[in-house]
C-alpha cells in the first residue's frame, strides 16, 4: 500500500486524490489557502468539486513538509506556469526516493520546457523518478466515478507500474508507457486545439468544421512530438487522440468553453472576468508556438490561436487565414 502527497487542491488534484484513496492509497494534500484545506478536512472541496464526498483516507494541510512526510508518491497538480516557483519554495521537502508525478499539461513560458523538465530542473528530481499522467480525464466526470482511462508514463517502467498500482480504481484504468515526451506534448497542445474548436463552435460552425480542426490539430501535435523524439503511437492513444477529443468536445472542458466565448466575440480579458479563471491553453499557446519554431515545426492552428490570444486577432480572421493557406497532401 502506498502513501501519496498531492500538491494542489484544484479540481484535477482533488479528483485524482479521490482516485488514489479509492485505490487504497492514503493521501495528504497540500493547499495554499487555509479555507480550502479546511473544507477538504471536513470531507469536501466546496470551491472546486462540491459534488465529491472525500474519503477519510484524504487529509489536507497548508504545510508542504507535513504533506510530503512519508510519501512514496508525490503528485504535482499546480498550474503549470507556477510550477517552478512552487518547487523553489517547497521542492526540498519532497522525499528523495519518491516517484514524482506530473498532472500538469503545459509548456513553461520563456524556457519552453515540458513539465517533467521543470521538475528535474527546479526540483532537483532525477528523471527516472518522474512520471507523467495524461488522458481523457475531465475532473468532474471522474469525481462522480464515471469510467475513464489514462496513461502513466515514465522512463523507468517499474516506476510507472508502481504509480499505476496506486491509482487503479474500479472506475479508473491506468495504462503504463515510457514515452514521457509524447505524453506531455499531447497533453499540452490539445488545450490550444480545444480553444480553436470552441472558437469554431462560438462562431456557429458545425461538426464538420470542428472535426476538421481536431484532425489537423492532431497532425500538428504529432509533428511537434516526433520532432522532439516522441513515439508516433502515443498520439493515436489515450494521451493523444483520447484526450484531444474529450478536451475539444466537452462543455466541461475549460479550454473548450473559453474558446466558445472567444468565438462569440468576447476578448480574453472579458472571458477571464466572466469565468474567474484562465484556461491552460491561453497560458501555454505562446510557449508551445515558441517550442515548435525552435524545432522548425509548422503548427498553423496553434499559431493562429496565439495570434488571437496575444494580438487580438478576431476569430473570423483566424478562420480565413487557415482556409487560405496553400493546399498540400494530407500527410504533410
Amino acid at each position: 500500500m502506498s502513501t501519496a502527497a498531492v500538491f494542489g487542491t484544484g479540481s484535477w488534484g482533488t479528483a485524482f486524490a479521490a482516485v488514489l484513496a479509492d485505490s487504497g492509497t492514503d493521501v495528504s494534500m497540500w493547499g495554499r489557502r487555509a479555507e480550502v484545506v479546511d473544507t477538504i478536512n471536513a470531507g469536501c472541496n466546496e470551491q472546486y468539486l462540491p459534488e465529491l464526498r472525500l474519503s477519510s483516507r484524504i487529509s489536507a494541510t497548508t504545510d508542504p513538509a507535513e504533506a510530503a512526510a512519508g510519501a512514496d508518491i508525490v503528485i504535482l497538480a499546480v498550474p503549470s506556469q507556477t510550477l517552478r516557483d512552487n518547487l523553489v519554495a517547497w521542492g526540498s521537502t519532497l522525499p528523495g526516493d519518491a516517484a514524482v508525478v506530473s498532472l500538469m499539461k503545459g509548456v513553461e513560458l520563456g524556457t519552453t520546457k515540458r513539465m517533467s523538465e521543470v521538475i528535474a530542473d527546479a526540483g532537483g528530481v532525477e528523471p527516472d523518478r518522474i512520471v507523467v499522467i495524461s488522458g481523457p480525464n475531465l475532473a468532474r466526470e471522474i469525481a462522480v466515478k464515471q469510467p475513464a482511462a489514462s496513461v502513466v508514463a515514465a522512463a523507468d517502467e517499474r516506476v510507472a507500474q508502481r504509480v499505476a498500482d496506486a491509482c487503479a480504481a474500479a472506475y479508473f484504468r491506468p495504462y503504463t508507457g515510457t514515452d514521457v515526451v509524447g505524453t506531455e506534448i499531447a497533453g499540452a497542445t490539445k488545450n490550444v486545439i480545444a480553444l480553436a474548436v470552441g472558437m469554431a463552435e462560438g462562431l456557429g460552425m458545425g461538426d464538420n468544421s470542428k472535426a476538421s480542426i481536431i484532425t489537423r490539430g492532431l497532425a500538428e501535435t504529432t509533428r511537434l512530438g516526433l520532432a522532439l523524439g516522441a513515439e508516433a503511437v502515443t498520439f493515436s492513444g489515450l494521451a493523444g487522440v483520447g484526450d484531444l477529443i474529450a478536451t475539444c468536445m466537452s462543455p466541461l472542458s475549460r479550454n473548450h468553453s473559453f474558446g466558445v466565448r472567444l468565438g462569440q466575440g468576447m476578448t480574453v480579458e472579458e472571458v477571464i472576468a466572466v469565468t474567474k479563471q484562465t484556461a491552460e491553453g491561453v497560458k501555454s499557446c505562446t510557449s508551445i508556438l515558441d517550442l515548435a519554431r525552435r524545432h522548425g515545426v509548422d503548427v498553423p492552428i496553434i499559431e493562429q490561436v496565439n495570434a488571437m490570444i496575444t494580438e487580438g486577432k478576431s476569430a473570423q480572421d483566424v478562420v480565413g487565414t487557415l482556409l487560405a493557406r496553400p493546399r498540400k497532401a494530407e500527410t504533410g
